[in-house]
């Protein structure tokens, strides 16, 4: 006699739950093998802060709360009295050190011709002494003949001794320029040290004007302004954030277990909360070098009696195909799915 269907329920349940299991381990298998997946991810950015280099008072902000900027774009413009002063200063200065080199210089130039001189001096004192000599020795030979009285050879001698002292004076002289050239040069060469510091004197003061204005160092978009006009900012004080957009990328956090496949150019699947039915897709781009409790303010000391074992979580870098046209903003929540079989036919990378 056949079962009652009350009978066969149980069974058919218990049939249908076994099937459902069945598949349902299947599916998580066969999932298990071929993704890997985490909600722990973020959009990022490399946003840079701009800051001053320099103190001063806002006289002219250019830019609005969120408006896209190109590199180079001017933000800010800093009262720039006190830097157009230091820089007349600072090229009046170097106008009187270069023109004081210029007079050193013409100096040498003199001191120059008047070694020449001087040179020639002796050299004429000298021919005269020689011609002196000459005499002397000449009368000498005519005294011993009786030919010349004493009083001209003596006259003679006195003569010669006259040349011989003028070479001596010449030469003196001459010495004297030489060292007073050496002086000069002296002179100069601190007066063109002076110079190359008035230059450098001249070009930091040129630097400080330019830092009056303040420029995006990159494309981007204004977040956190800050800044506004007549406020006195401070060298290094934040006024603003540029972020750029188009340079997104997303940042997992992966369990330690779920490394042990992952690779460098595997193609990810990422879905944002803010944009559910928008498609988005990347690649892993690197792995991070230690996990995020190494780079913790507060490191976690494990060598203690209370230990407690607890998965890691190991930052990893997606990058986004076209972030610019998705809209993706840095602090965004996304879930990333890791399609481990994509990376089968690449070498494994170091990470």
């Amino acid at each position: 006699m056949a079962a009652s269907p009350r009978k066969r329920l149980p069974l058919i349940i218990a049939v249908i739950v076994a099937i459902a299991l069945v598949v349902g381990g299947g599916y998580w298998w066969i999932s298990k093998q071929r993704w890997e997946k985490t909600d722990n991810a973020f959009v990022e950015a490399d946003t840079v802060m701009v800051a001053p280099r320099i103190s001063g008072q806002v006289i002219e902000v250019l830019v609005k709360d969120n408006q896209t900027v190109e590199a180079g774009q001017i933000l800010v413009r800093l009262d720039d009295a006190d830097a157009k002063a230091a820089l007349a200063e600072a090229e009046a200065d170097l106008a009187a050190l270069k023109a004081a080199v210029g007079n050193v210089d013409a100096q040498l130039a003199q001191q120059q011709a008047a070694i020449a001189a001087h040179a020639a001096a002796v050299d004429q004192s000298r021919t005269q002494a020689d011609l002196a000599r000459k005499e002397v020795d000449r009368y000498g030979q005519l005294a011993s003949q009786g030919w010349v009285s004493t009083q001209r050879m003596d006259t003679q001698r006195a003569q010669a001794d006259t040349a011989r002292a003028s070479v001596a004076q010449a030469q003196a002289a001459l010495t004297a320029e030489q060292r007073t050239l050496g002086v000069l040069s002296s002179s100069r060469n601190q007066s063109s040290a002076a110079v190359q510091k008035a230059e450098a004197a001249v070009e930091q003061a040129r630097l400080t004007l330019e830092r009056t204005i303040i420029r995006a160092p990159i494309k981007g978009a204004v977040g956190a302004r800050g800044v506004r006009v007549g406020q006195v900012v401070q060298a290094g004080g934040q006024m603003m954030s540029v972020v750029p957009l188009g340079d997104v990328y997303v940042v997992a956090n992966f369990k330690e277990t779920q490394l042990n496949r992952m690779q460098l150019g595997q193609h990810v699947s990422i879905k944002a909360d803010a944009f559910p039915d928008r498609k988005i897709n990347g690649v892993i781009d690197s792995f991070a070098p230690a996990t995020g409790s190494e780079f913790a303010l507060i490191p976690v000391e494990n060598a203690t009696g209370n230990f407690t074992k607890i998965t890691q979580r190991v930052p990893v870098r997606i990058a986004v195909e076209d972030a610019t046209r998705l809209g993706l903003r840095p602090g965004l929540s996304v879930h990333v799915t890791v399609d481990l079989k994509s990376g089968q036919n690449t070498q494994p990378t170091a990470r």
